[in-house]
């Protein structure tokens, strides 16, 4: 099976979430999101689920690249 690619992101309180995607399309949603507004989520999928989920980019203490067979 082929490799899979994805992110953690790990929130200030502790929270984190694996998201589909590189660190460099990851972040840059993040930052897209955090120049649009305070209030502005990125949104992004859930690795292994495909749900959606909106992260706060105020919230995001790191951001690390990951990867996975499956």
């Amino acid at each position: 099976m082929a490799a899979t690619t994805f992110s953690e992101i790990r929130l200030l309180n502790g929270d984190a979430f694996e998201v589909e995607g590189t660190v460099a399309e990851v972040e840059r949603k993040l930052s897209d999101a955090a120049r649009s507004g305070a209030s502005r989520l990125a949104w992004l999928t859930e690795h292994g689920t495909e749900a959606p989920v909106g992260i706060n980019p105020a919230n995001v203490a790191s951001l690390r690249q990951g990867e996975s067979s499956g």
